[in-house]
C-alpha cells in the first residue's frame, strides 16, 4: 500500500488550505454545480404556474429527488474510496447528462408527470456522486492540518456554482431565450466540469489493497452503516449535517412561489435575491473553514450555525412579509442567512477526524446526512405547507436548529487526529 510523503500529508504547497494539486477539482465543482443549480430557484414555480401541476406534485418531485440524493450521497463516499473519485466523477457526469435529457424530453416537454418523477429521481444519483466523491478526494490530498480550510474552499466552489451562477444566470437567460432552453443549457456546464475532474486534477487518491469485488463493496457499505452505532459522535455529526440545510431546501420549494405570488417580487428579482445567498457563502464558507480551524469546529457550529440559522430562517421569511417586496431589507436578511448557513463547514473536517483510519467511510456518513437534509427539508414542506400554512412551516424549520444547538453540547472531537494518521486503512480489509 502506497503511503504519502510528508509533503503530501502536510500539504505544504497550499494557500489557506487550497492545494495546488486539487485546484482544477474546485473549478470543476463550480462548473458542475452551475449546471445542476440552474433550475433550483425557478423549477417549482415553473411547474406550478406554467405547466399546471399542483404545489403538492412539485413538492413530491423535490422530496423524491432528495430521498435519492440521500442514498446516492452515502454510496458516493464508499464508492469513491473503493474505485477512486476520478472514475466515480466521470461516470456521474455521463449519467447526469443522459437523465437530464430524459427529464426534459420525455417529462417536461410532454407534460408527463410520471416520466418527470422517474427521470429526475435517477438524475439525482449523479449530483452527489460527483460532488461528494471530491470531498473524499480532498480528505486524502488536502493539507491535513488545514482540512477545515480545504473543505471551506470546496463549499466556496459549490456555492459559486449552485447559487451565484446557478441562480443568477437564469435571471438573464429566461427573458432572453426562455425557460426550456435555459434548462437544456445546463448540460454544457456539467460536461465542462466532468472533463476537468477527469483530466486535470492531480491530487492523491485513496489506495485500496487487494482485489475489488461486489462482495467486498457490500461488506464495506454495511460496515459504514454500523459505524454511528459504535461511535455515537458520528451520529451527532450526522444529525448536525442533516439539520444544516433543512431551511435551504425547504425554502427552495416554498419561496419561489411565496416571494413571487404572495409577496410580489418579480421572478427576476427573486432569482437575484436567491443567488445572493450563495454569493455570500462563496466568502463565508472559506471564512468559517479557516475560523473553525482556529476557534474550534464544534464551537463554530454551535454558536454561529445552530443559533445563527434559527434566527436567519425567521428573518428571511418575516422581513418581506412585514415590509413587503423591499429589495434592500430582504437582501439584508438574505446576507444573514448566507452567513449562518456556511457556519457548518467545519463538519466536513470533523467527521473524518472522528474516524481518522476510516475517513472515506466517515465522509460517506456525512454525505448521507447531506442528502437526507434535502429529503427532509422538502418533506417538511410537503407534509406541513397545506396543513399549517407558510408561517407554521417556517417556524418548524427554524425550530430544528434549536435541536442542533442542544446536540452540540454533547459533541467532542480531537482536531489533531488527522495529522497523526497518514493513511486510512483499506476498505477491503473489512471483508476479510
Amino acid at each position: 500500500m502506497t503511503r504519502p510523503t510528508s509533503a503530501s500529508a502536510t500539504g505544504s504547497r497550499s494557500f489557506l488550505g487550497l492545494s495546488s494539486a486539487l485546484l482544477w477539482g474546485y473549478v470543476a465543482i463550480a462548473f458542475f454545480m452551475t449546471g445542476d443549480g440552474l433550475e433550483q430557484a425557478f423549477l417549482s414555480d415553473y411547474l406550478v404556474t406554467q405547466d399546471g401541476f399542483s404545489t403538492s406534485q412539485a413538492g413530491t418531485l423535490f422530496t423524491v429527488y432528495g430521498l435519492v440524493v440521500a442514498v446516492a450521497a452515502f454510496a458516493s463516499g464508499v464508492l469513491s474510496e473503493y474505485f477512486g473519485p476520478r472514475r466515480v466523477m466521470a461516470l456521474a457526469t455521463v449519467g447526469w447528462i443522459v437523465f437530464h435529457t430524459g427529464f426534459l424530453a420525455f417529462g417536461v416537454m410532454r407534460h408527463d408527470y410520471l416520466m418527470m418523477l422517474v427521470m429526475y429521481a435517477i438524475r439525482a444519483i449523479a449530483y452527489p456522486m460527483f460532488v461528494f466523491s471530491f470531498v473524499v478526494w480532498i480528505s486524502y490530498a488536502a493539507p491535513q492540518n488545514r482540512l477545515s480550510s480545504a473543505m471551506g474552499w470546496f463549499w466556496c466552489s459549490y456555492s459559486l456554482g449552485v447559487g451565484v451562477f446557478g441562480s443568477y444566470l437564469p435571471s438573464l437567460t429566461i427573458p432572453w431565450i426562455g425557460t426550456l432552453p435555459t434548462l437544456w443549457a445546463a448540460s454544457a456546464f456539467i460536461a465542462v466540469g466532468g472533463v476537468m475532474a477527469s483530466v486535470l486534477v492531480r491530487g492523491r487518491e485513496p489506495s485500496v489493497a487487494g482485489e475489488r469485488s461486489l462482495r467486498g463493496l457490500g461488506v464495506a457499505l454495511v460496515e459504514t452503516l454500523r459505524m454511528p452505532f459504535s461511535n455515537v459522535q458520528l451520529a451527532y455529526g450526522m444529525l448536525q449535517r442533516m439539520i444544516n440545510q433543512l431551511a435551504l431546501y425547504g425554502f427552495i420549494v416554498m419561496l419561489p412561489i411565496v416571494f413571487v405570488r404572495d409577496i410580489g417580487f418579480s421572478q427576476g428579482r427573486w432569482l437575484q435575491l436567491w443567488s445572493l445567498v450563495y454569493l455570500v457563502t462563496v466568502f463565508t464558507n472559506l471564512m468559517w473553514g479557516v475560523l473553525g480551524d482556529r476557534i474550534g469546529w464544534v464551537r463554530t457550529v454551535r454558536w454561529f450555525g445552530s443559533l445563527g440559522m434559527c434566527a436567519a430562517t425567521l428573518l428571511l421569511y418575516f422581513t418581506p412579509v412585514l415590509a413587503g417586496p423591499n429589495v434592500w431589507l430582504t437582501a439584508g436578511a438574505v446576507v444573514v442567512f448566507g452567513f449562518a448557513l456556511a457556519a457548518y463547514v467545519p463538519l466536513s473536517a470533523l467527521m473524518p477526524a472522528l474516524e481518522p483510519t476510516r475517513r472515506g467511510q466517515a465522509i460517506a456518513l456525512l454525505n448521507l446526512s447531506a442528502g437526507a437534509s434535502q429529503f427532509v427539508g422538502s418533506l417538511i414542506v410537503t407534509l406541513l405547507w397545506d396543513r399549517v400554512g407558510t408561517t407554521g412551516t417556517v417556524l418548524t424549520l427554524a425550530g430544528t436548529y434549536l435541536v442542533g444547538f442542544a446536540v452540540s453540547f454533547r459533541m467532542k472531537v480531537d482536531q489533531q487526529s488527522l495529522t497523526r494518521t497518514d493513511h486510512a486503512r483499506p476498505l477491503v480489509s473489512s471483508a476479510r
